[in-house]
């Protein structure tokens, strides 16, 4: 029972994550487009995250991680991931130099590195760090159980928790360093969630040289990443699955993608979902 505890858990937290990878995979193609810099980014947003407002996208994000699983492919996107994962580090550096240059950037500075120790002391601080550090490392621990059987006896799991968590730090505070003196410089708050990538980061771009280019690398990198992340989700449950009910490889993902889709479609229809989600998950 408590496999398959883990494997509903895995299932709900994908239902609701293939939807906002549709969103980032809208905004790669509004990137690819110009419309995300060209239009008003907000807007752009509200639309996409309306009712139904990114059905199209849902769907491709779920079957193409579907068939990837189906057909065996994950070793071509590990291959484009091992490119794109290093690029996004970059990416996040330059822009960080950017965003540095902004009127107002320095109160984002204030508010990353102003400690309020106090805060310490509320509950609720540390529970929105747990939060943090479980979806951040790992966003399904049944995923990452499910992966660990493929590792050969010769792999230094202590080692590559190390640097899982080296790496992690580092990505968030580039990303910190990125987006934060930013929200401050176009006068968002820091809670807003969402926006602070899909209104954000496209009004930067829309400042820099090149704008357009960084844009549709940021978003084919976050989609890469998110679409790997879903991968892991559905692995868990599929896997699952086969075991629990003697099902075939292909019948198990198609179960678990339609099951994702079907309960899916019908939270695009509640408008403001969404943002509440992510944020309470400290996504």
């Amino acid at each position: 029972m408590a496999g398959m505890d883990s494997a509903s858990g895995s299932l709900g937290i994908a239902i609701g994550y293939a939807i906002i990878v549709g969103w980032v995979v809208r905004a790669l193609a509004g990137s690819l487009t110009g419309a995300i810099l060209t239009e008003d980014a907000a807007a752009f947003f509200g639309n996409g995250t309306g009712n139904f407002g990114s059905v199209p996208w849902h769907v491709a994000v779920i079957f193409t991680a579907a068939v990837i699983l189906m057909f065996g492919a994950t070793k071509g996107i590990e291959k484009i991931n091992k490119i794109l994962m290093p690029s996004f580090f970059v990416l996040f550096a330059i822009l960080a130099l950017r965003v540095a240059f902004l009127p107002g950037a320095w109160e984002g500075y204030k508010f990353l590195f102003t400690p309020h120790w106090e805060d310490l002391l509320k509950v609720d601080t540390w529970v929105m760090a747990m939060g943090q550090a479980f979806f951040s490392l790992s966003i399904t621990g049944s995923g990452m159980i499910v992966y660990g059987t493929y590792l050969g006896k010769s792999e230094d799991i202590p080692k590559a928790s190390i640097r899982t968590a080296f790496f992690d730090t580092v990505a968030a505070m580039m990303a910190a360093l990125a987006i934060m003196p930013a929200v401050f410089a176009f006068g968002i708050e820091p809670n807003a969630g969402p926006p602070l990538m899909f209104i954000t980061l496209p009004n930067i771009f829309r400042q820099m040289p090149m704008g357009r280019l960084f844009a549709v690398l940021f978003f084919l990198s976050v989609s890469f990443a998110g679409i790997t992340s879903l991968i892991n989700m559905f692995e868990a449950v599929s896997e699952s699955w086969q075991n629990r009910f003697k099902l075939s490889r292909k019948a198990a993902v198609g179960l678990c993608a339609g099951s994702a889709l079907l309960v899916g479609i019908f939270l695009e229809a509640e408008p403001g979902w969404a943002p509440g989600w992510i944020l309470s998950q400290s996504w």
